[in-house]
């Protein structure tokens, strides 16, 4: 089925020395023009709260204070009628006739394109819609905090270029080459054959272009609007293969519930590639390196630079990892099944309060690292969209289901179990196997197989359609995470669960066919 979608195309580039200047430039321009439209919906948000606060002094009461002020929040519109007002121009020697104010504002601003404005204008209003809407409780997720100013050295460097589609300044110049506007043509560090491809036969169309720097490198991200042929089912051989479930973890990247390759049963674990444990002498040597600088000094730079360097190297291997592991899953299975992890929650600190501090806080914190470096949340985002470019499904399991204490054959649970034990054992029909194994069968089974559980469409939800966060006065301050205990052992006794949500037991045959 012929489908338009956006997706976006990510090159390496390989600027010259004087590209790289002129980049720089336009990500600075960018930063500037963010800060400087918050900085106007701070002074309105200001002098909002003063007003308020003039009427509560006076006897009114704060929520009928609130209704009678209105001060407007400048958008982009007005944000950037109000700077082509004000903006200076260094192409000028001297000020405009009258004009007896300080120094104008960027006087440099026809040294980069005016897209760079324009794009900062419009992220600085979707980070303000952004918190009040959670402040609101109208956005799901995490609380957004109040909107920040970039500061140089921590935001990331980056910019985005929009162009007419009619007469696209942003194009590739061959397979090695793409022009960007006020920019030139920049080099590429790989081929961009395959958009360009997509372009001349008409099956792709630019929308903009995001440039952005990781480390010691410069990367263009091309969103098109292209023209997919999507599959409405999966293939004969996905269907063959049936749905297949993952249980994420560190000792492996992922435990399925059966073989990647039917043929090879050791393709049932994904090895994990733990790159934060493989660069870590390297990682341990630049960080003293950069500890015994000296602050505002050149080689105290170069070291940060070494630094974000070998962290940005870990961070792509991680990704490239994690892409060919998931489009085999989405491309061989009819659905790929996944436990609804709060990643948040499962890496949260352990250090406590000074009242009730926390125990084993050193080994709570080796395994944040290790969860992190398997990036669990990474996984399923990938997850999502290459499942529905695919033709497979994706289904979630709700993540308060006891996945890894329940007997993946009878639905006997062991409340007793604990992170320590590596080999589930059940007592009343004797299985015996590895706890992530029978965790990945569960999953399997009663993962909900419907798209409103997807990311991106909402709250996750539960099978029995509930949102999966508890409603009260602390439910925001929950820490969820996956329903397993890992202290000692209590004295409720093994119990088996509600038969009505637990499949039948299976028989002998059945089982023998399992691999």
């Amino acid at each position: 089925m012929q489908r338009e979608v956006l997706r976006a195309f990510r090159f390496a580039l390989d600027p010259t020395g004087a590209q790289v200047e002129v980049l720089s430039r336009h990500a600075g321009a960018a930063r500037w023009a963010f800060n400087h439209a918050l900085g106007m919906k701070v002074a309105a948000h200001q002098q909002w709260r003063g007003e308020v606060q003039t009427l509560v002094d006076r006897g009114v009461a704060e929520p009928e204070a609130r209704k009678r002020v209105r001060v407007p929040v400048p958008t982009k519109p007005v944000i950037q009628k109000h700077l082509n007002r004000i903006k200076g121009d260094s192409r000028r020697e001297e000020l405009p006739e009258g004009f007896h104010g300080p120094v104008r504002p960027c006087p440099w601003w026809h040294e980069v394109n005016t897209h760079t404005f324009q794009s900062a204008f419009i992220d600085a209003d979707t980070a303000w819609k952004n918190w009040l809407s959670s402040l609101a409780g109208k956005r799901k997720g995490r609380k957004v905090g109040y909107p920040r100013f970039k500061k140089k050295g921590r935001a990331r460097d980056s910019f985005r270029l929009h162009h007419d589609v009619k007469k696209p300044g942003i194009r590739l110049a061959g397979y090695r080459r793409l022009r960007l506007p006020t920019i030139g043509e920049v080099r590429l560090h790989d081929s961009g054959k395959r958009l360009a491809r997509l372009v001349d036969r008409g099956e792709a169309v630019v929308q903009s272009v995001t440039v952005s720097r990781g480390g010691h490198r410069w990367y263009a991200s091309v969103l098109c609007k292209i023209t997919m042929n999507i599959p409405d089912k999966p293939t004969r051989r996905q269907a063959g293969r049936g749905r297949v479930g993952v249980d994420l973890g560190v000792k492996h990247l992922a435990a399925l519930s059966k073989p990647l390759d039917p043929d090879d049963p050791h393709t049932q674990y994904i090895a994990n590639p733990r790159h934060m444990r493989r660069a870590e002498k390297r990682l341990v040597k630049a960080q003293r390196a950069l500890s015994r600088t000296q602050k505002g000094s050149a080689r105290r730079e170069k070291a940060k630079r070494r630094l974000g360097r070998l962290h940005h190297e870990m961070a792509v291997r991680r990704e490239s990892a994690l892409h060919a592991v998931t489009k085999q899953l989405a491309t061989r299975f009819a659905a790929v099944a996944v436990e609804d992890l709060n990643v948040a929650g499962m890496t949260s600190s352990a250090r406590g309060t000074i009242e009730t501090p926390g125990k084993r806080v050193r080994q709570k914190a080796g395994l944040n690292r290790a969860l992190l470096d398997a990036a669990p949340g990474e996984f399923r985002r990938q997850l999502t969209y290459k499942t529905s470019w695919y033709g497979s499904k994706l289904a979630v399991l709700d993540r308060w289901w006891p996945s890894s204490k329940t007997c993946s054959d009878c639905g006997w649970q062991n409340p007793r179990l604990t992170l320590t034990d590596r080999t589930f054992h059940c007592t009343t029909c004797g299985l015996t196997m590895d706890r992530d194994t029978n965790a990945a069968r569960n999953i399997e089974r009663h993962a909900v197989d419907d798209p409103s559980v997807a990311p991106g469409t909402g709250e996750t939800q539960n099978a029995r359609r509930a949102s999966v966060r508890p409603a009260g006065p602390r439910a925001d301050r929950q820490g969820a995470m996956k329903r397993e205990d890992t202290g000692p052992p209590g004295p409720v006794p093994p119990q088996r669960s509600n038969p009505l949500t637990l499949p039948t037991p299976t028989t002998d045959h059945e089982m023998a066919k399992r691999p």
